[in-house]
């Protein structure tokens, strides 16, 4: 079960990450800041939730 919920938040992880590098480029491509700071910002919430997911599976294997 645990290794289902350290897969989970991998590819919400990967997710977040693709979707702001999509919305950054399109940004970029049509000159909107706007599109562009949404895509940084899911891009940076993919990298938290990425070492969230390490942490919690580093902390699984310490206490298996």
């Amino acid at each position: 079960m645990n290794e289902r919920k350290d897969l989970s938040n991998k590819v919400k992880s990967a997710v977040s990450k693709v979707k702001g590098e999509v919305k950054d480029q399109i940004g970029n491509a049509t000159n909107n800041p706007k599109l562009q700071a949404e895509g940084k910002k899911d891009k940076a919430k993919g990298e938290m939730q990425d070492k969230v997911a390490e942490k919690k599976e580093n902390e699984g294997r310490e206490n298996s």
